[in-house]
């Protein structure tokens, strides 16, 4: 065998204990010893396949104690993608964007039947500060806040993960600076307000129609402008 066959083999052997409920979350996990006998492989292997699902949020180290099974939580999984999302091209970021169109969607028509008054006038005063400022970082940071506070208004903490890593990915791509940036920004603007005032309205139907339309609006610019990565 192969020491990434071993490796792979020890990896399947753990996950499958997790899986199947053998080991549940919190539970410590057995001795290298143990598992290097239960699954056939080297110490070393096991060794590995340990830190690799460390990484991957699914194995929790501590120092003297041992390896424990985590929390499982969705979002926590969901947000260790990063990981790999943060790697990818612009060609593959814009493959992306259908799946966030669907899933902002989503996330906009649970909005609308959650907003409160204090809620939308935080959104509004937010926009008030994206649409006054010029500063490109900013306006990121900006427009960032407003996508995930609908998100969270949504109430469900995987989606919102899931749209987070995405949106992080994408924010690399910097459109504002570029020789059509007023035009961009100004559609921008405008794509948030529809939003809002879809939330406003609590219509579930004309917030997620906005926020569709905001992100292929989005992908649109990206895909005729083609910017480089920012830093």
């Amino acid at each position: 065998m192969s020491d990434l066959s071993a490796v792979e083999t020890a990896l399947h052997g753990v996950r499958a204990l997790i899986a199947d409920g053998s080991l549940m979350p919190g539970d410590r996990l057995p001795s290298e010893s143990e598992l290097s006998d239960r699954l056939g492989v080297s110490r070393g292997s096991i060794r590995e396949a340990i830190r690799t699902l460390a990484a991957l949020g699914v194995l929790d180290t501590r120092r003297g104690s041992g390896s424990f099974v985590g929390e499982l939580r969705a979002s926590d999984i969901i947000q260790t993608l990063s990981l790999t999302v943060g790697l990818l091209p612009l060609e593959s970021i814009l493959e992306l964007y259908e799946l966030r169109r669907v899933l902002e969607a989503h996330a906009a028509s649970l909005a609308a039947a959650r907003c409160d008054p204090e809620t939308l006038a935080g959104l509004g005063e937010l926009l008030d500060r994206l649409e006054a400022t010029t500063d490109d970082e900013r306006q990121s940071e900006l427009d960032h806040e407003f996508h995930m506070r609908i998100l969270r208004l949504g109430g469900n903490e995987a989606l919102s993960a899931m749209v987070g890593v995405l949106r992080a990915r994408s924010r690399a791509y910097h459109l504002f600076p570029s020789s059509e940036g007023a035009a961009v920004k100004s559609l921008s603007d405008a794509g948030h307000r529809a939003i809002l005032r879809g939330l406003e309205a609590r219509d579930p139907v004309a917030a997620s129609a906005a926020a569709a339309a905001h992100v292929s609006q989005t992908e649109a610019w990206l895909r005729k402008l083609r910017p480089a990565p920012a830093g």
